[in-house]
């Protein structure tokens, strides 16, 4: 590391210092200025433009005289930015813009000095592979050389390599979403060998639980949730979709091949049931069962729900912002807001309820073989019934005591025969029409005593079938047919028709489709899902890439996520951010990619910071060193359940309802509904499966900014409030974890109150505690002995919170001042932060 602190060094010399300043840039200097200021009147939105004066295209810029190269005072813009007069001055002040600062107008005049020259949003630019800077040999991989470059010019030197118990911390919770064991970490401080690191990335890289870590990235962006959101809320059956994903990141599935199959999977050529199921991506939408709902107005929303999401999710951008009027900064018009929702049209769904349970996922061979037996178990008893009633029909005493079988309890006797049975009875067996003969043989499968055995055995396998498809997945596959009409809403409005149809197209600004294949009169949602990740649509790799790079660093390269338009924030490393791009789109390579970040040495830097660098950069922008932060809520209870021993690590399976506060659920109706907790292991699974109820989700989960999945989060929230503290003390799910942690350090943790408060705090925390912190928590423990050697009572309260049983051969009052202990330590920042 201190080589690389002189490389840094050594790039900026005090020539450089002295260097000329660089030509205004458009794209980073001079179109933001424009976006915030002049776009909103003189931008893509014709029917809100002022003044006939477009300003995001250079041609109709220069053609109106708002720029004139070279000639700053002769450029109008210039003049109305300049003047005092109030009715000339732009922006009007009756949009309550901030004036522009002496600083952005010396920007735009310079620039224009220059040459007013204008270049393409780096978002929407073709996507093209740059140069790698030329730092050395110092640097670890790509990554290193294009971070260094950017410090040695800040004149800022990164920051040292973390210690080898932060490293693992951090790799641990980035790839598995689990805090590494103290016998782990032990291993890997005291491995010598030069690639250890190299070796603990890749063993985690390997681990099932990379899948579940991703698969809470991927589930919040799709807006994965066990139920429909409007109205009732009620459940639907997606969970085999989040199996595909945590399966598809543990496989590394090509993201490419990803795509496709969630946008389209049901529309490929012989689609498995694999690629079928992904294809629920198109059912996770709201939607509604309310009685006096329009069906068409619901129609609408779910259309306009499916563009929000697809253009957020892998354009990274603000499409949804053109349902109502062409974008008002950037290229999208409305009428491609409903030329991408027209892709989606062949979905069949009902408007207004009536969704249906799903189909049938068996989530093994052996439960798949097992269903196709019992499948085959119906179809013979069913066969031999309709044999049997065939034999029966054709005998020749078939039918003489109809009048004693056919007759409903309590009816008279010449009205239990169905009318059509008593005509073809009156004839001859030869003079019967075959429908007549056929309607016999069903009235006698149906009714005849004599064919009770036969109709039992159906009876029997089909109550087989079903008890055990109780017992298999469901999910809400995509299923395509007849595509409806999609018109332009003008302003959105679902009852206004008046818009003109349109066909399916991508946004007209980015790089075309290529012709529909020999034979096919529409694009349909299998070619936008191909145009996605084709090399020609820039926007899916720099978008993912930009977002995976925010996992393991804190922040991304562009720091607004949801937003890659001329609104979001420019990226602080645009060639690295390309480059990664580039990286990525080549093979599409997930694991490839999150190995190559998570190996340089930009990512095993100390999060420390030094004055100096704080003060030249707050924001970490440059990402001279790495950035704590607090683990998302599902791996905030997954580490305490880690570190307790409580634990199931199954992966993949239905959603669970482990502890939730009674009277939660209150005001769900249609119909009223309380949370049935789960028993057994089922409470002690991973937070991802929990169950995650749009309208409600869990309190626990919310206190730690987890999303409702209404809409796509991009990236969470990180606050710091009071309830969270409380609900580490407090919720009966971490009271419980203290229980067993408590249980865990008498049983494991040696002899002494020092040894066994250093084995749980090292436990929880990877590091092995300072002599001031086994004070503080010693005195914890002696406090708390008193007080429940006073209040035997409370002691065993405390110890009857959750399911698990107390061990038998601990004293209670002892055992119960060991959970406070263990309270404490699992409400740790340490415990809780990735560092």
């Amino acid at each position: 590391m201190r080589t690389l602190l002189l490389l840094a060094c050594a790039l900026c010399p005090a020539a450089a210092r002295a260097a000329p300043e660089p030509p205004v840039d458009f794209a980073r200097d001079v179109r933001p200025i424009l976006s915030s200021q002049c776009f909103q009147c003189h931008g893509p939105d014709e029917k809100a433009r002022k003044a006939k004066l477009r300003l995001d295209v250079r041609e109709e810029a220069l053609r109106a005289g708002a720029f004139v190269p070279g000639k700053p005072d002769a450029s109008e813009i210039i003049t109305r930015i300049c003047t005092t007069e109030d009715e000339l001055r732009m922006p009007p002040a009756k949009l309550k813009k901030p004036p522009l600062t002496g600083r952005q107008i010396a920007t735009l005049k310079r620039w224009v000095a220059e040459g007013a020259k204008y270049s393409d949003h780096w978002a929407f630019a073709q996507l093209t592979r740059p140069a790698v800077p030329d730092v050395g040999p110092a640097a670890r991989n790509a990554i290193d050389r294009f971070i260094l470059a950017r410090l040695a010019a800040e004149q800022v030197a990164p920051a040292k390599e973390a210690d080898r118990v932060t490293l693992i911390r951090r790799l641990s919770f980035d790839l598995t979403g689990l805090p590494p064991t103290p016998e782990e970490v032990r291993a890997f401080v005291n491995d010598k060998a030069p690639d250890a690191y190299e070796k603990r990335v890749d063993k985690l890289l390997a681990s099932p639980h990379f899948g579940e870590r991703m698969a809470v990235w991927w589930l919040d962006l799709v807006r994965y949730a066990d139920s429909i959101g409007y109205h009732s809320d009620n459940p639907m059956n997606v969970s085999p979709y989040r199996d595909y994903v945590i399966r598809s990141f543990n496989e590394n599935k090509p993201f490419d091949q990803f795509t496709v199959e969630q946008l389209a999977g049901d529309l490929l050529p012989n689609a498995t049931l694999q690629q079928k199921v992904a294809s629920a991506y198109n059912r996770l939408l709201q939607t509604t069962e309310e009685g006096g709902a329009q069906a068409k107005e619901y129609i609408a929303k779910y259309s306009a729900d499916r563009v929000r999401n697809y253009g957020q999710v892998w354009l990274g951008g603000t499409l949804m912002c053109a349902e109502c009027h062409n974008h008002k900064f950037d290229p999208y018009t409305q009428a491609d807001f409903y030329a991408v929702a027209a892709f989606f049209a062949d979905i069949q769904e009902p408007a207004v309820g009536g969704r249906g349970p799903g189909t049938l996922v068996p989530d093994s061979a052996e439960q798949e073989a097992r269903l196709a037996k019992l499948i085959n178990a119906v179809s013979r008893a069913q066969a031999e019934l309709v044999s049997a009633a065939k034999k029966y029909a054709d005998g020749p005493k078939a039918f003489d005591d109809i009048e004693t079988w056919a007759a409903p309890k309590g009816a008279k006797k010449d009205t239990g025969v169905p009318a059509d049975v008593k005509a073809a009875l009156a004839k001859p067996a030869s003079g019967r029409t075959p429908a007549e003969s056929e309607r016999l043989v069903s009235f006698a499968r149906d009714n005849a005593p004599a064919l009770k055995a036969e109709r039992d055995a159906v009876t029997a396998t089909m109550k087989a079938k079903a008890d055990f498809e109780n017992g298999i997945p469901r999910v809400l596959m995509t299923q395509s047919g007849p595509p409806r009409t999609v018109r332009v809403l003008p302003r959105g409005n679902w009852l206004d028709d008046s818009g003109p149809e349109v066909k399916p197209n991508t946004p007209t600004f980015l790089p075309p489709l290529p012709p529909p294949a020999a034979g096919q009169s529409r694009y349909t949602r299998l070619d936008l899902a191909r145009w996605t990740v084709s090399p020609e649509n820039p926007l899916t790799a720099r978008a993912t890439a930009n977002r995976l790079w925010r996992l393991f660093f804190g922040y991304g390269i562009a720091r607004s996520l949801e937003e890659t338009g001329v609104q979001g924030e420019l990226p602080t490393h645009p060639e690295l951010l390309d480059w990664l791009a580039s990286e990525f789109q080549a093979k599409w390579d997930v694991k490839g990619l999150v190995r190559l970040m998570v190996l340089s040495s930009a990512y095993r830097q100390s999060s420390a910071e030094t004055p100096d660098v704080r003060e030249r950069d707050p924001m970490n922008k440059l990402f001279a060193r790495q950035t704590r932060q607090r683990l998302d809520a599902e791996f905030i209870r997954d580490t305490a359940l880690r570190v307790s021993g409580l634990l199931n690590p199954q992966v993949g399976g239905a959603s669970v309802k482990p502890y939730q506060p009674a009277g939660y659920w209150a005001a769900l109706n249609f119909p009223a509904r309380e949370w049935q907790k789960d028993a057994g292991d089922k409470v002690y699974r991973r937070g991802m499966y929990t169950h995650w109820q749009r309208s409600f989700p869990h309190p626990a989960m919310v206190a730690f900014d987890a999303p409702s999945r209404e809409e796509c989060t991009c990236d969470r929230a990180k606050s710091n409030i009071p309830q969270q503290a409380l609900v580490l003390l407090n919720d009966p799910e971490f009271v419980e974890a203290a229980n067993a942690f408590a249980a865990k350090t008498l049983r494991e943790g040696g002899a002494g109150d020092g040894a066994r408060t250093a084995w749980a705090f090292e436990r929880a925390t990877g590091r092995v505690p300072k002599p001031e912190e086994v004070q503080v928590l010693t005195g914890v423990l002696n406090k708390h002995r008193r007080q429940f050697a006073a209040k035997p009572d409370e002691a065993k309260k405390l110890l009857a919170v959750g399911d698990a049983a107390p061990p038998n051969d601990a004293k209670p009052e002892e055992l119960a001042a060991w959970v406070s202990v263990c309270r404490v330590v699992l409400n740790l920042h340490e415990t809780i932060t990735r560092p």
